[in-house]
């Protein structure tokens, strides 16, 4: 076949193909077998190998691109995608109404129009077309922004690489989930692997998205629905259901199970029908999501900073099961506490499998009188964490054993201690093999150091080879040795070596909260840092008089924290790990600019952000503030110096008026801000 001849069979090939899969994908018709739409993909793989020049883009064969090198690059949504406030009865969801009939201006007079579509359990992402191609995808992040994963949402088999005619651009939102059957199966081949099971198929489509080699995500059955339509080729759609009609004839799955009704009435009709049915479905769900459809109403509602107010989650109760508790084993975190966890009878629960199910500590169990061979009422906590709510007495038998708190760790054999005032039982040996594998991966998580790559299986293998004592022998890691270890190889070793050397260069702020020291969670690590600069000058600092009160007078680090803090760094196994860090090269610094302005503009302010700000994200919006030697809050109060207001300000905005607080809108905190630097 001559150039000219494969290139006009390549062109019939790529329509047919991208026909038969928006006839099977969009309106589930299809009408050719599996095995000729097979034969169509092979005939049309064959033509692109043996003509390179006339691979496209956006070919059906496209799909899988090169791995991600490094991290995924940021991108800010063009509108926020925030997260749902919950209703859990009729009463709380004609509240909701009420409430929005209110910031829309609609009367109780006036008809209501109401979309109502099933909460599925996935990730949020959106997507991106342009001149008829798919040029973006980007994950939900922290909602105002997120990761560019376009690489591996473009090898979701149901979504299309490019639009049916006559549409050219798109902008829609969806959601990214694993089936029941695709779960199970993804789940089945890593205990086959040797790997963890996921969780739920939540966890398994966030940690899938993330991955930086699209073969794998590709190998994995992810499915995409789209539940809004922003922009269809320039125009915002006057409702939600038209907009999803439209995605459809586009060619973007939507869910066949989405309604418009005419009532509150009708939208608790469509929960309640689902409610003892939603084990039918192929996918899990948690509730149903009830938005308003007409887009002016959303419009004239607006949202507050974390939620809109036109869309509400309704969720159904937590699914609950009775099996019998089998035995009790004991898990060590990082930070000594020995929490007790059920051994189980297997039960379905909640679309899942559960074993396994958390009693929280030793006290609730003496409390509860749970006992091993009693059954247990099972219950999966926001459907992800099973727990034991309660044991059911009248079916305990004779021999049922009492559970008593251990006196020695389970891992290391030391003896444990209930400190006074708190409930916990903890192991207080730092060189517990537990507590390391735990603490390890706090240090290497995302919040932390983000060492991508230190997962759970390399971290048992660094600890029990001995490779591995504290965090700081990571940085001591050599490729050699490395790429020895069971399923790593050269090029992983090489890439998790890379990752340790760019995790030097992490401010203080994130060493500290990375180092797990008690009562230190994010904010109060990256106050502490911000007002010492350095590990050296905070290392000085608790060699001061009275160094804990010194700490307690920053905002928001209390004595019990500043304690704990001052503990850490005066210890002698704190101490060494601070000074062996720096020895292999751990910075430990905060950037400039980063410490807090005691003669700033913002000096002593408290500050709340609300609404969206066009030329900063929230978080680089409060670093700013802090900077400028304010302290940035949630709640709008009395003492409450400052409201920066950006677009679509909310109830916050209310509240400061009628507090007499000071509302500035952007351009002038930029004004402020530059003052600051000056």
């Amino acid at each position: 076949m001559n150039r000219a001849a494969a290139s006009k069979r390549a062109a019939e090939l790529r329509e047919q193909i991208w026909r038969h899969r928006y006839l099977y994908y969009v309106l589930a018709t299809p009408e050719i077998s599996d095995a000729a739409y097979d034969r169509l993909e092979n005939e049309l793989v064959e033509l692109e190998t043996a003509h390179p020049e006339l691979v496209v883009p956006d070919s059906p064969t496209q799909r899988v691109g090169h791995p991600v090198e490094g991290e995924f690059p940021e991108a800010v949504h063009s509108e926020p995608m925030l997260s749902l406030e919950n209703a859990y009865d009729a009463e709380e969801l004609a509240e909701w109404e009420a409430r929005l009939r209110r910031a829309a201006e609609v009367s109780e007079d006036d008809p209501l129009v109401f979309s109502v579509e099933h909460k599925i359990d996935g990730v949020s992402v959106a997507v991106t077309y342009e001149d008829g191609a798919l040029v973006r995808a980007v994950s939900r992040g922290d909602g105002r922004v997120g990761e560019e994963i376009t690489s591996n949402v473009r090898t979701i088999n149901s979504l299309p690489l490019r639009l049916n005619p006559p549409y050219q651009s798109v902008e829609a939102r969806g959601e990214a989930f694993f089936g029941k059957s695709g779960f199970e199966l993804l789940n089945r081949a890593r205990e086959e692997a040797g790997e963890p099971a996921f969780a739920n198929p939540r966890n398994a489509a966030a940690g899938t998205l993330r991955l930086q080699d699209p073969s794998i995500v590709a190998a994995r059955p992810l499915e995409l629905h789209f539940w809004q339509a922003l922009e269809i080729d320039g125009e915002r759609p006057e409702s939600l259901s038209g907009g999803l009609e439209d995605l459809r004839r586009a060619g973007l799955v939507t869910n066949p199970h989405t309604r418009r009704v005419e009532s509150r009435d009708e939208a608790l009709d469509y929960v309640e029908s689902w409610a003892g049915r939603r084990q039918e479905l192929p996918y899990e769900i948690d509730g149903v999501v009830v938005k308003a459809d007409d887009i002016s109403v959303q419009l004239r509602a607006g949202a507050t900073s974390k939620a809109p107010r036109w869309a509400i989650a309704f969720k159904y109760p937590a699914e609950r099961a009775a099996t019998v508790l089998t035995g009790v084993s004991v898990q060590v975190g990082r930070t000594g506490v020995l929490t007790p966890v059920a051994s189980l009878a297997p039960v379905r629960l909640a679309g899942t499998t559960v074993s396994r199910a958390t009693l929280h500590n030793f006290e609730e169990v003496e409390r509860k009188d749970i006992r091993i061979g009693d059954t247990v009422l099972v219950e999966k906590g926001g459907e992800i964490i099973p727990k034991v709510l309660r044991s059911i007495p009248e079916r305990r038998p004779k021999r049922a054993v009492r559970i008593r708190p251990p006196r020695t760790c389970p891992v290391c054999s030391e003896p444990v201690v209930r400190e006074e005032g708190e409930v916990a039982v903890r192991c207080i040996n730092p060189n517990c093999s537990a507590r390391l594998r735990e603490t390890l991966r706090h240090f290497a998580g995302r919040n932390a150091m983000d060492i991508q790559g230190l997962g759970r299986a390399l971290i048992e293998q660094l600890v029990e080879s001995g490779m591995v004592c504290d965090v700081a022998d990571l940085y001591t890691l050599d490729k050699e040795r490395l790429a020895k270890l069971e399923r790593m190889g050269a090029k992983s070793a090489e890439n998790l070596i890379n990752q340790l050397e760019a995790s030097k260069k992490q401010p203080l702020a994130r060493v500290l909260f990375g180092l797990g020291i008690r009562h230190v969670g994010e904010r109060a690590a990256r106050i502490v840092a911000r007002q010492h600069g350095s590990a050296e000058a905070l290392q000085d600092a608790v060699r001061g008089e009275d160094p804990a009160a010194a700490l307690a007078e920053l905002p928001d680090i209390g004595p019990e924290t500043a304690s704990s803090i001052v503990s850490f760094l005066q210890s002698r196994a704190g101490s060494r790990l601070i000074t062996k860090m720096a020895r292999v090269g751990v910075e430990m610094r905060e950037p400039e600019g980063a410490s807090p302005t005691r003669d700033g503009p913002l000096a002593g302010k408290t500050v709340v952000i609300t609404g969206t700000l066009s030329s900063l994200s929230r978080e680089q919006a409060k670093r700013a503030v802090e900077a400028a030697g304010g302290r940035v809050t949630a709640t709008v109060s009395k003492k409450t110096d400052l409201l920066i207001a950006g677009a679509e300000p909310g109830g916050k905005l209310n509240k400061a008026q009628r507090l007499g607080v000071r509302v500035v809108k952007e351009g002038e905190l930029e004004r402020l801000l530059r003052g600051a630097r000056a």
